[in-house]
Parts: C-alpha cells; sequence; structure tokens
C-alpha cells in the first residue's frame, strides 16, 4: 500500500479488514484514485491510524472511508461497547488530520454458512447490530458520515462472515456511494 499511496495524490482510501482486503472496488471516482488499505484481521485494536499515517507520510487523502468491526464482533468478550465505541472514535480521531472527509460504512450481516451455525450466527447478528447503533453515533460525533449498507441479496458470504459476489456487489454500492461524497 504505501507504494500505491505515493503514486497518487489526494486518493479516496478505503481502510479495514478482510472485507476491504478481498474487495475489487473501482479504481477511480470523479478522477481520484480509490485506494484499498483493507488488512486481514484488522480490528479497532489495530492502530490502523498509525499504520495509515506513516503510509500517507504527510500527504492528505480526499476522503477515507472505514469499514471495521466485525473482527471485534466476533471477540466481544475482549471488549465491551463502550471500548468499542472508544476505540473507534479514536480511530477517527486519528484519521481526520489527514482527510477533510470521513464515512463509517456499516458492518455487514452475518448468516449462517459454513462454520457459522444458527446459534451462532444469532449471537453475533446480535454484537452487528449494537455495534452498528453504536456506530452512528460514533460518526456522528467525531465528523464522519454513516453509511448504510443496502439489503444483502442472501447468499452474501462464502462462510457466514466474507462476502461473495452478491456481497460485494452490495457492498460496493455503499463504499462508491460514500465515496461519491468527493465528487461535490
Amino acid at each position: 500500500m504505501y507504494q500505491t499511496l505515493n503514486r497518487y495524490s489526494d486518493p479516496v482510501i478505503v481502510l479495514g479488514d478482510s472485507i476491504v482486503e478481498a474487495s475489487t472496488l473501482s479504481r477511480s471516482i470523479c478522477g481520484r484514485a480509490i485506494v484499498n488499505a483493507g488488512l486481514n484481521g484488522a480490528s479497532t485494536a489495530s492502530d490502523l491510524g498509525g499504520w495509515l499515517a506513516a503510509a500517507l507520510d504527510g500527504k492528505r487523502a480526499a476522503m477515507i472511508v472505514v469499514s471495521l468491526g466485525v473482527n471485534d464482533a466476533m471477540s466481544p468478550a475482549t471488549q465491551g461497547k463502550d471500548e468499542f465505541a472508544t476505540r473507534y472514535g479514536a480511530l477517527l480521531d486519528r484519521l481526520s488530520s489527514s482527510t477533510p472527509r470521513l464515512a463509517v460504512l456499516e458492518i455487514a450481516p452475518v448468516e449462517a454458512q459454513g462454520r457459522m451455525t444458527v446459534k451462532l450466527r444469532d449471537e453475533l447478528t446480535q454484537t452487528v447490530k449494537n455495534y452498528n447503533n453504536i456506530l452512528r453515533d460514533v460518526a456522528a460525533k467525531h465528523g464522519a458520515t454513516f453509511v448504510a449498507l443496502p439489503a444483502m441479496p442472501a447468499p452474501y458470504t462464502v462462510d457466514g462472515v466474507h462476502l461473495n459476489a452478491n456481497g460485494y456487489q452490495a457492498w460496493d454500492q455503499a463504499v462508491m456511494q460514500a465515496a461519491g461524497a468527493v465528487c461535490g
């Protein structure tokens, strides 16, 4: 990613976890490059703000879209709702020094598939709903736009968490809608 960011000035950066990393977003919007800054396993505890600041090396982004939280939801025993909100807010604060526009993408729903049992899906669904409600508030408090995902056409994952082509169609639509804010 360091080399990618060096090639562009004022890009739109999509920052997040493996869902971002595996996406096949458009390469540009309104003449601005879209840079995929997804990192497998990333969570709110991952210091993505520090990682991105180092990669930007003083440059600014036109916009940063953050898509993060499913890994946090999968391990809620290690952090409560308050800690999730605090960490996400700290990330947005850190990112705000690198861009005039921030967007927070809703956490994608999970489904019973692969090793994701119905019981586990139901537990995670409640955690994801709680975290998405938190994200609405955190985004508002930190000057970011909250971006809801459109309905996901089932099946939308390959393993209960990671998106398949159907899921990415809806996810990409939401990301590109958010990124469109740079078009003026």
